[in-house]
């Protein structure tokens, strides 16, 4: 239970690093900060980190697994109706106000926001309670939370540097990259990678499960002793395998791809929409890319990312709503031209290699442990010393706001009870 009447936290206050982790909703939102929060978790294992969303499933599914804890906070995006305002406003507001509440409980040092409009809340938040601001945006268009939180955040990390130029930031910006989780690799050797990739978002696309099947159904020479995967999310998967079965190619229908890391090594080819979190999966694993922007995207940010990445020679661009009725024939064309020059997917994939940041979770994490530093935290600076008794005795301060009294007090700070 939170505690209504206990004072709110300042600046100026001593208290535990703890960082907070705002937004979700999708994985393209999701997924970056997890990764920044395996980061943060790998540097320093006692480190309290907590995540707050939506409620969505994917949320808490993935939060959990990954250990850290998960609170559903009340929140909803922009209307789109006018008799939706009301409700709009109401559940934003409690949702602040909850956001507020959990703060007051558990003070946070930093809160990341992660896009979309679960994070709104939480960010502004943040900044009454005193807690430092970093905002992740992974589109070339920043969303409309970004921008209205841009105005009061510690630090921007963002994936493209046209974005820059889109906001009105009052702090720093670095341009990082989007975060990826550990394991995409380009190791495995091209001829190898057999199979055909048709990627969704994380809860598929509905006008792909129905037209790219019978696409694929006009290069099916192309594809002999290669596989076709296809994630249709989990309300279109079973129309999806229907229909493959009805044009009688065999293909592996799947609701969600569990293992993305595993399931790129092994891609040859993709089909896929263009959020910026797909494609910095897709860069990292060096996988060729007929890309299909979701046409109502907000600001078409879709499009505008895949563009950046056609420019660079890194895909090819199927605009569905130039392609219309045609749709089936524009996604066969561009199909065909891959699949019958291996010599162009090669070096489409090169090209997507040299567009990855593998290293963008640490560079975030870099930014959040700058600004831990710089807050006022029970036992002083977060990194601490070299020496690694000098590091233990730093951590079991930051943990218990004293020092140990005996070396045994202090090792027993690294044991998993009180982690």
């Amino acid at each position: 239970m939170v505690n209504r009447h206990q004072p709110e936290t300042t600046l100026l206050t001593p208290r535990r690093p703890h960082v907070v982790f705002a937004g979700g909703g999708t994985g393209g939102h999701l997924f970056p900060g997890l990764a920044v929060a395996a980061e943060l978790r790998r540097r320093w294992p006692w480190l309290p980190v907590t995540f707050v969303g939506s409620g969505r499933p994917i949320e808490r599914e993935w939060v959990t697994a990954a250990g850290f804890d998960y609170f559903v906070l009340s929140c909803r995006p922009l209307p789109t109706r006018f008799w939706q305002v009301p409700r709009f406003l109401w559940d934003n507001l409690a949702g602040y106000r909850e956001a507020r509440r959990l703060l007051a409980e558990r003070p946070a040092s930093v809160v990341v926001g992660l896009g979309g409009y679960a994070s709104a809340p939480m960010g502004r938040a943040a900044r009454r309670a005193g807690a430092k601001l970093v905002l992740l945006e992974q589109n070339i268009l920043p969303g409309r939370a970004t921008c209205w939180l841009a105005r009061s955040a510690d630090a921007l990390c963002v994936a493209f540097s046209q974005t820059i130029e889109q906001l009105r930031p009052s702090g720093e910006i670095h341009v990082t990259g989007t975060p990826i989780r550990a394991g995409f690799t380009n190791t495995s050797p091209a001829a190898l990678r057999r199979r055909l990739l048709v990627l969704g978002g994380s809860g598929g696309a509905e006008p792909l499960n129905q037209v790219v099947p019978r696409a694929i159904y006009q290069v099916r020479e192309h594809l002999e002793g290669g596989e076709i995967v296809h994630h249709a999310g989990a309300a279109g998967a079973e129309a999806t395998e229907k229909l493959y079965r009805k044009l009688g190619l065999a293909a592996e229908v799947i609701p969600f791809v569990v293992d993305m890391p595993r399931m790129l090594s092994w891609t040859g080819l993709a089909v896929s929409r263009a959020g910026g979190s797909t494609l910095a999966e897709l860069a990292a694993a060096g996988v060729p890319a007929v890309l299909v922007p979701y046409p109502h995207a907000a600001g078409d940010h879709q499009r505008k990312n895949a563009e950046v990445f056609r420019d660079r020679g890194g895909c090819v661009l199927v605009d569905q709503r130039d392609a219309r009725g045609r749709l089936e024939d524009a996604l066969a064309e561009a199909l065909h031209s891959l699949l019958a020059d291996r010599q162009r997917r090669e070096r489409i994939s090169h090209t997507m290699s040299t567009l990855a940041r593998p290293d963008a979770a640490r560079e975030v994490a870099d930014v959040v442990e700058r600004l831990l530093d710089q807050f006022p935290h029970r036992g002083g600076s977060l990194s601490g010393p070299n020496d690694p008794a000098a590091s233990q005795v730093g951590a079991y301060q930051l943990l218990h706001g004293r020092v140990a009294s005996n070396p045994h007090e202090m090792a027993d700070a690294a044991t998993p009870d009180n982690r």
